[in-house]
């Protein structure tokens, strides 16, 4: 077979093969839990003799080593999403962030507006045809690497091997670095009952039947062993955690009546543990794809019953939300968001839903406020809102005048914030406060 020799003659030490990185280049890293730690290793290395590298990825969990205060010249981070492994370097200036729709960003990268000298990427070993898996994160990595300039594999026989349009042929890799160590891995988030309580309000919007995409982090982690009581459920997502092996094994998540790809989890990459690495090794029911197909608004709006289930860090009372930064201070990123909350709006019987707590900081700041903090950044427009959820309860905005929003949201808001929401409302003049709490003052 040709491709083992030509996979022979590619094989280097990691060293060897980051002498391809030049400076002024821009080298592309794969995120998430495939992040090739061995290369980016390697590629800190690197710096004494490189100036002026750009990095660019999204979220990544592990060695970040390129944003130290002394990498200053050699090399500066690109964040198309904010993890917090290069939060400081962002908002200290030492790094940039490109906010972006996770469905546009290979865009970039094929229209040459950012092109790519050298990607690094952790694949499985090649098969018995010489193509090698993507494993956990086809994301925007399948992509990055068809159009940069040098790829360089990670090979790594602790990947899984993952299916869909997931895989690199040996003939499309410049160099092979072989490893065999264990993926990065995202703990399975703290679940509090205040998680519990909002994931209850978002179940009880999820009927038999749904599609489901939910987003990163604690509450959308809690509302899933809610589900264990529906039926024929799908998913069409960005991601999946560890919570939904339950589900999958509980025949819970079927995709029978799934109107696009039935019986198949559309998805573009995994963010957990071993145990869920393990599950998608082989497994046909899983279908990864590039971002740019996963994350389609109309794609997703081919779903029947889509339900789009994402988070905000705060929303005002016209239903603007924001979920990329804390005022100026920049905290993640746009991600899919917007991509999924239009392509459920969109779907027949479709659900697009924006969960927050109703406060931060022990009880002491409302996430729902008069007008957001001054630099925060509008991710989901008052035009696109429709569900919002907190423990407090379900606020549905589309279709409904300002001062009906204000009301609905003002209701679902922490009590100890209402009487100040409303005394705002009062003098914009939006609505006045109940009889009821008037009486009470």
């Amino acid at each position: 077979m040709e491709w083992v020799t030509e996979y022979k003659r590619k094989l280097r030490t990691a060293e060897e093969a980051l002498q391809a990185v030049r400076s002024d280049m821009r080298v592309y890293i794969h995120p998430g839990c495939a992040e090739p730690e061995v290369l980016v290793k390697a590629l800190i290395q690197r710096a004494p003799e490189v100036e002026n590298v750009e990095i660019v990825h999204l979220l990544t969990l592990g060695e970040a080593g390129y944003i130290a205060p002394e990498m200053s010249g050699h090399f500066r981070h690109n964040a198309m999403f904010i993890g917090g492994n290069v939060r400081e370097a962002v908002n200290d200036g030492r790094a940039d962030y490109t906010p972006v729709f996770l469905s546009e960003v290979e865009n970039l990268f094929e229209t040459g507006q950012m092109p790519i000298d050298i990607a690094l990427i952790q694949v499985s070993p090649p098969d018995a045809h010489g193509f090698c898996s993507f494993g956990v994160g086809v994301d925007t990595t399948l992509t990055a690497a068809r159009c940069a300039s040098h790829v360089i594999a990670q090979v790594n026989d602790r990947m899984p091997r993952t299916y869909g349009d997931s895989f690199i042929h040996v003939s499309q890799i410049d160099a092979c670095v072989e490893v065999s160590c264990p993926l990065c891995e995202l703990p399975k988030p703290v679940i509090t009952e205040m998680h519990r309580a909002i994931a209850r309000n978002v179940a009880s919007l999820i009927e038999d039947g749904a599609v489901l995409q939910t987003g990163i982090g604690g509450i959308p982690d809690a509302v899933l062993p809610y589900l264990m009581d529906r039926r024929d459920l799908a998913i069409h997502t960005e991601l999946v955690s560890d919570n939904v092996i339950p589900l999958i094994e509980g025949g819970v998540i079927s995709g029978e009546r799934k109107s696009f790809r039935p019986r198949k989890i559309i998805v573009g990459f995994v963010l957990g543990t071993r145990e869920l690495f393990d599950f998608v090794d082989n497994n046909p029911i899983f279908e990864f794809h590039p971002s740019a197909y996963t994350n389609d608004p109309y794609r997703i709006s081919q779903n029947d019953n889509m339900v789009a289930v994402n988070s905000a860090l705060q929303i005002d009372l016209t239903g603007q939300v924001c979920s990329d930064s804390i005022g100026q201070y920049f905290y993640s990123g746009i991600g899919g968001q917007v991509d999924f909350l239009r392509g459920a709006s969109r779907a027949k019987n479709g659900k697009a839903i924006i969960t927050l707590s109703s406060t931060a900081k022990n009880d002491s700041l409302s996430r729902i406020v008069p007008m957001l903090n001054p630099g925060a950044g509008v991710v989901t427009s008052r035009g696109l809102i429709r569900y919002v959820v907190t423990e407090y309860g379900v606020a549905y905005l589309h279709g409904k005048s300002i001062r009906e929003r204000a009301k609905a949201l003002i209701e679902i808001a922490h009590p100890k914030f209402r009487a100040e929401l409303y005394e705002y409302c009062e003098r914009t003049r939006w609505l006045q406060r109940p009889a009821a709490m008037v009486a009470a003052r």
